[in-house]
């Protein structure tokens, strides 16, 4: 072993390829969370993840922990499930899914993942070849880049356009595409801008890719929380037009994040997958990677058929209400504007408007001296690729909401440029 200054030298480092905390969610909050004034008495204000479990009126359906609380003390989920997870959940999850299609989805479809997270990281992995590249939405959500990143899979960016209400510029798609892109990802409901595209703009989306020849991976884990103009529409529903992956979890729509538990379906009536072998090279990925909690797979046909259309139509109001809450009070402060009225999911794109603003350099400095000054956390839109933004997640109390956005208004007049 060779020794330098008296010091053995170790043959071994950590992989830099791995280092993506600058690029994701939970990194980027992590320093904001730091950031705060210790001696603020105030409560935290969390608008800058997803996540409202925290809150009471986002408590999940009862439905939910019986139905793993059966699943548990039955005593017949406590082995390894098959890798491609157990076959009633995946009838389960064909079932509920095939409601909106118009064709009917098999079990063998379906496979069952640790979450909409594990999903990405299966489906990355999977198309990452040498030359092949991919294309991103921007602004999209920042797990995508930093999981092709660590696949070495070339990551281009196509621009929604908030202009027409975040829709795909469909000609930087044409622009982007070679004959080694693979695939094209979609987000709907929208994370970060909360908007729900059309049908009409989800076929034009499945025309484009079929005639570049990619498929299109429809991340829809805030699927069926639509609750503007556009009623969501699941991309498989255009199946037949070009192959579509879509990605799901039982996360928002039943507020349990924690739960990792998701799902990975092909729509595909033409069969292009199994001829193409990524079925082949999926299966064989889940081969050596983790499964979701063989009880939580047990809980899942309880859970997707006896959930009551109440619960469903409870949390979608008080999302609508709070998503009102964030337009309204977003305009009586003048360094925001919402381009776009959020129409689903539990977040929003807003515009900083920095000249207006006197010692604040970008959106990162920014979100530091909001977490500093006023214990209310937002994300930074470099987060998810558009600088000099912010992602505001409405998915709270409204009275938390109603605080959080006042502190904001505070913080703007304390660093409003003098006239």
């Amino acid at each position: 072993m060779e020794v330098i200054n008296g010091h053995k030298k170790w043959g071994f480092q950590g992989n830099p390829e791995l280092n993506a905390s600058s690029i994701s969610v939970r990194g980027v909050l992590t320093k904001l969370m730091a950031n705060r004034n210790k001696d603020d008495k105030r409560p935290t204000i969390p608008l800058g993840r997803a996540d409202p479990t925290e809150f009471p009126s986002y408590r999940t359906t009862p439905v939910a922990p019986d139905a793993v609380a059966d699943a548990t003390y039955s005593y017949n989920f406590n082995c390894y499930p098959p890798t491609v997870g157990i076959a009633e959940a995946r009838r389960a999850v064909a079932e509920y899914l095939s409601k909106d299609f118009p064709y009917q989805l098999s079990p063998d479809d379906v496979y069952l993942t640790a979450g909409c997270t594990q999903a990405i990281e299966i489906v990355v992995s999977v198309l990452a070849r040498p030359n092949a590249n991919i294309l991103f939405p921007r602004p999209g959500y920042p797990q995508y880049e930093a999981r092709a990143s660590c696949s070495k899979l070339e990551a281009r960016h196509f621009d929604l356009i908030p202009e027409k209400g975040w829709e795909v510029d469909l000609d930087s798609v044409e622009a982007l595409a070679d004959e080694n892109t693979v695939a094209m990802v979609i987000i709907n409901p929208s994370n970060p801008c909360g908007n729900v595209f059309t049908y009409q703009h989800l076929k034009e989306i499945a025309e484009t890719a079929s005639r570049l020849g990619i498929f299109v991976i429809s991340d829809e884990v805030y699927g069926h929380l639509a609750f503007g103009s556009n009623p969501f529409v699941p991309m498989g529903v255009f199946g037949s037009t070009v192959p579509v992956l879509t990605l799901g979890s039982i996360a928002k729509r039943w507020i349990v994040p924690g739960w990792r538990l998701g799902w990975i379906v092909t729509s595909d009536p033409n069969g292009i997958f199994h001829q193409s072998g990524f079925v082949e090279c999926m299966k064989n990925f889940l081969d050596i990677t983790t499964d979701p909690p063989t009880n939580m797979q047990g809980a899942l046909t309880q859970i997707l058929k006896h959930t009551k259309e109440d619960f469903y139509s409870k949390i979608l109001t008080i999302i609508r209400e709070a998503a009102d809450i964030l337009y309204d009070r977003i305009q009586e402060i003048p360094c925001l504007t919402c381009p776009h009225k959020p129409e689903g999911s539990m977040v929003a794109m807003v515009k900083l408007n920095l000249p207006l603003l006197e010692g604040i350099i970008d959106d990162v400095d920014f979100c530091m001296k909001l977490a500093k000054e006023e214990s209310v956390i937002v994300l930074p839109g470099v987060t998810v690729g558009l600088k000099n933004c912010l992602r505001i997640t409405f998915a709270v109390e409204h009275s938390a909401l109603e605080d959080g956005l006042g502190r904001m208004k505070a913080f703007y007049h304390r660093h409003a440029k003098k006239k």
